[in-house]
């Protein structure tokens, strides 16, 4: 399965917002990655003092790259830049915490036109943390 090379090479994130570790499996429409959030990342330190948790929407960020690796195959990365449109349904079950290791799961719904509908969602230690419906379109740099 893709190494960061291989993730960088799909989406154009980089450090320190390169929110997917592994690729763990993909299919033409379904993708399953992993993340494990570290301490020492940005947006753990005052999120919050004495109990840290990973912000919801770095999960939602999460979920989104991986639906952008999984479109990485429809459209050639190095003219195009996935930028989300919307989210929708979003739903926050389980905290996340420095240390923890989550799978991601993105399953694309449907093509309409330059819109791509998917859903996602984020599970720790077996339970569900998080879920979102989300859109994308592929922007071409000018």
């Amino acid at each position: 399965m893709p190494n960061n090379f291989e993730i960088e090479a799909a989406i154009p994130h980089r450090k320190p917002m390169l929110l997917v570790d592994q690729v763990v499996e993909k299919s033409a429409r379904r993708i399953v990655c992993r993340k494990r959030y570290l301490p020492d990342e940005f947006f753990v330190h005052g999120h919050f003092p004495g109990f840290p948790l990973v912000p919801g929407v770095i999960l939602c960020e999460s979920v989104m790259q991986s639906g952008a690796i999984l479109l990485a195959d429809l459209v050639p990365p190095s003219s195009a830049v996935p930028v989300a449109t919307r989210m929708d349904n979003v739903k926050f079950k389980k905290m996340v915490r420095p240390n923890d290791e989550v799978e991601i799961e993105v399953t694309l719904n449907e093509v309409v036109s330059t819109a791509y509908f998917m859903t996602g969602k984020v599970t720790c230690q077996g339970k569900l943390a998080a879920r979102l419906d989300f859109a994308c379109t592929i922007a071409v740099p000018e």
